[in-house]
This record gives C-alpha cells, sequence and structure tokens, in this order.
C-alpha cells in the first residue's frame, strides 16, 4: 500500500492509489469545550492497519472515542467509504461500520462467550465460527460467564465480538491493557489478519511500540494532541531514536545522540 503520512500541524496521511474506507478532515476532538486532538487528516484504504502511538494524555482515546461518536467532533468530519458520518451518534456510527473495542473491553461479564457473539453479530457478517477460527482458545470456553474469563480471554472475546459486527473500520483501543508482554505477543498479529483477511481497516492505539509498529502499515505519534512524527511503520520501528524524540518532545535534528 502506498500511504503517504502526514507531516506535524495538520497535514493529510493520504493514500492516493486506493479509494479510502476512512477519512478524517481537520478533525479536532476533546471534551467540552477543551480540544485534545487538533486538526487532524488522515486517511486510510481498505486493509490498512494504522498504528496511533504516543504518551499518556496525547489524546489517544479521545480521538478513537470521537472516530466511533462517543464524543462530539469539535470541528472537521469523518467519512467512511465516502460518506460523513454523524457527530456524537455512536448508534448511527456503528451502522455505518466503525466498531470500537475499548481498552475496559466493556463486555457483558454476566453472559457467556456465546451470548456475548450472539448479541452483537450483523446479518451478513462473519460467523461466530470465523471469529472463533481467530481466537481457538474461546471454543472450549462458550459456556463460560465473560467474567470469569481471564484478561487475556477477555480481549479476545472483545476483539472477536467487533469482528462479527463487520466493521468497515475497526479501532482498538489498547489491546495490551493489563496483559502480559507475552500475551500481547500472541494478540497483536490477530489484528494483522482481520485487515488483510476482512479488508477493514484497522486503528491501533497501544503502548507497547515495537509490537504495534510490526503488525502496522503506517503509524502517526501523537503528542499533546498533534501529529509529530509519521511515516511507515517499518521505517519508524528502524529508527528508536526518532520515536524516543517525537516522545519527548525533541524537534527533528535535535535528539540527542
Amino acid at each position: 500500500m502506498t500511504t503517504s503520512l502526514a507531516a506535524p500541524g495538520g497535514a493529510a496521511v493520504q493514500e492516493p492509489s486506493a479509494t479510502p474506507v476512512l477519512e478524517v478532515r481537520g478533525l479536532s476532538a476533546g471534551h467540552g469545550t477543551v480540544p485534545v486532538v487538533r486538526s487532524l487528516d488522515l486517511s486510510a484504504a481498505a486493509g490498512t492497519v494504522l498504528g496511533v502511538l504516543g504518551p499518556n494524555g496525547a489524546g489517544k482515546t479521545t480521538l478513537l472515542m470521537t472516530l466511533a461518536g462517543l464524543l462530539p467532533a469539535l470541528g472537521g468530519e469523518v467519512l467512511v467509504d465516502g460518506t460523513p458520518l454523524p457527530h456524537n451518534r455512536p448508534a448511527r456510527v456503528n451502522r455505518a461500520g466503525v466498531v470500537l473495542v475499548p481498552d475496559d473491553r466493556a463486555l457483558f461479564t454476566a453472559l457467556t462467550v456465546r451470548e456475548n457473539l450472539v448479541i452483537a453479530r450483523r446479518s451478513g457478517g462473519p460467523t461466530i465460527d470465523d471469529a472463533l477460527d481467530l481466537f481457538p482458545a474461546l471454543r472450549p470456553r462458550l459456556t463460560v460467564n465473560a467474567g470469569a474469563l481471564s484478561g487475556g480471554e477477555q480481549q479476545m472475546l472483545a476483539v472477536a465480538r467487533a469482528l462479527v459486527q463487520k466493521p468497515r473500520v475497526l479501532l482498538i483501543d489498547e489491546m495490551s491493557m493489563g496483559l502480559a508482554p507475552v500475551i500481547v505477543e500472541g494478540l497483536l498479529p490477530v489484528v494483522r489478519r482481520i485487515a488483510d483477511e476482512t479488508g477493514a481497516v484497522v486503528v491501533l492505539v497501544e503502548q507497547h511500540v515495537q509490537l504495534a509498529l510490526e503488525v502496522s502499515d503506517r503509524a502517526i505519534v501523537l503528542v499533546h494532541g498533534n501529529v509529530v512524527l509519521s511515516g511507515d511503520a517499518a521505517t519508524l520501528a528502524a529508527d528508536p531514536d526518532a520515536l524516543q524524540a517525537a516522545y519527548l518532545g525533541v524537534p527533528d535534528g535535535a535528539a540527542a545522540h
């Protein structure tokens, strides 16, 4: 995929070689009237994994919640398959194909694994068996209440539940939250498979930077709501000094050696 991600200051992340599934134009987002994300532009074609990196408080979760319609945008617009999405209307945004896996997973803990999947499944979307093919560890747990699952199993279920909703844009907020690194290493490659096999755009917020870059096509680093670094994921992974400087807010060329 030939994506050209933006320079800092709101320049666009463009994919001119393909019709974008997800477009974000001049998006400003925050809480109340206080902006947390400022004038963000990006574009992603089908099957793209976009890593969204950055320190705590950078605006990553605010961005995902706004894309999902859970927070009203303060400016700009979000389009899926060329159609603008309504602001602050999460049910309509979800029906348009934007599905959020929040960092707390938001499972129905008193329902079984199967019931969580059955309730969420959208007609014409992947079947429950399709979802379980990605997470075979859930098969023997189908009759277990979600609240009795391990943290890793709960995260599998949260992603599986999102998958059966037939997402065009899948937003995943901190898949690794509360999980041991060895479990994260097994889960993140599934993100790559979802994008490749379903054609969904996956926007992945993740603190495990190198693991996120391994499964992403492109990545941006948000600091104080602004894109301070962007580019091909493999290129960014090969330049940890630039990543560290971006996280620390060091201007280009000013990183210590």
